[in-house]
């Protein structure tokens, strides 16, 4: 609550457990799950739902932003959830890199002319790979989670529709940097070594006879899925590639956004949208805050794109990741 938000349920701490997620607070109070069918997807669209519910209709614009850690690692998600998809990628990384490809092109989200990059040289092909089944699970668990996601953008969305304001409510959905090709390792300071009933965490994906899934299995989906993920860009989260720099940036607004369902090729960044949130909501960003000297707006409103139009970006953008760097004009 110190950070600007009047009300915050979620955790401190970044990667966690869906099922127990450590440093879970409500306001200033730290809490527990409190109920073996606690999935923290869905409880943070549960609380995102009652602030709709709590704050829509009043004389003045709110803000809610619901920041999902689906599907970060560790895979974790209800069994039933998780056997719908086992077969389906049990197809394998390269039929269904393929065919996801060609749909981005059906789809006009990739331009045609883009070609498809090559299978990542640290994966076999499906056909050379012996633990199958294991594999298949790692991406059907990542699929599961993306569900309890979906759903629960859908019932956000829901909540909108009943409440009579979803057509003058901007809603945006941004993923974070790109798919994670990281090969999760017991040591690493934010994996737990027990659950909370005394459990010893299976960690890695070393083990095939360890399935992904249950409270205490923490896996990654390591290289292959990662480059299916990032189809049919390069690379991955932490490099200035294309497969790490491309994030999913989706805007619904029907009372400004004259054509939707369009794919605009005008380059935005993550700092554009503070600056796109003080314009739409007419606000004047300030220059001091409680006695201190606040730092400058960096990015640029992005609603002229929403309006239809160009906008101009004449200025760099620059970022760094772990050591990975890179200037970008135009």
């Amino acid at each position: 609550l110190q950070r600007g938000f009047e009300e915050y349920f979620g955790t401190i701490h970044g990667v966690t457990s869906y099922y127990d997620p450590f440093s879970l607070v409500n306001g200033n109070d730290p809490v527990q799950p409190g109920s073996t069918n606690f999935y923290y997807t869905d409880v943070i669209t549960d609380h995102a739902v009652t602030d709709i519910d709590k704050y829509a209709g009043r004389d003045r614009p709110f803000f809610i932003y619901t920041a999902y850690s689906a599907p970060h690692w560790p895979l974790q998600a209800p069994e039933a959830d998780i056997a719908k998809y086992r077969e389906r990628y049990l197809a394998g990384w390269d039929v269904i890199r393929t065919n996801r490809y060609h749909r981005q092109i059906e789809l006009g989200l990739i331009d045609k002319s883009w070609p498809l990059s090559k299978r990542d040289p640290r994966v076999p092909e499906w056909s050379q790979v012996k633990d199958k089944e294991w594999e298949a699970n790692r991406m059907a668990t990542y699929a599961a989670i993306v569900e309890h996601l979906d759903r629960g953008v859908g019932r956000i969305l829901d909540t909108l529709k009943q409440k009579g304001i979803e057509k003058n409510t901007l809603v945006i959905f941004m993923s974070d940097n790109g798919a994670c090709d990281e090969i999760i390792q017991p040591g690493w300071y934010d994996v737990p070594s027990r659950t909370r009933d005394g459990r010893t965490v299976k960690v890695g994906n070393g083990d095939h006879s360890v399935f992904a899934g249950p409270v205490d299995v923490w896996q990654s989906y390591g290289v292959p899925w990662a480059n299916v993920s990032d189809t049919p860009f390069l690379l991955y989260k932490h490099f200035t590639h294309e497969g790490g720099i491309s994030a999913p940036f989706i805007i619904r607004w029907p009372e400004v956004i004259q054509k939707p369902g369009v794919v605009t090729r005008q380059i935005g960044h993550v700092t554009d949208i503070m600056a796109t949130l003080v314009d739409v909501a007419g606000a004047k960003y300030p220059s001091t805050f409680n006695g201190h000297p606040t730092r400058p707006l960096e990015g640029q409103s992005l609603l002229p794109i929403f309006e239809g139009r160009e906008r101009p970006h004449p200025q760099p953008i620059f970022w760094e990741h772990e050591g990975n760097r890179a200037v970008r004009l135009g």
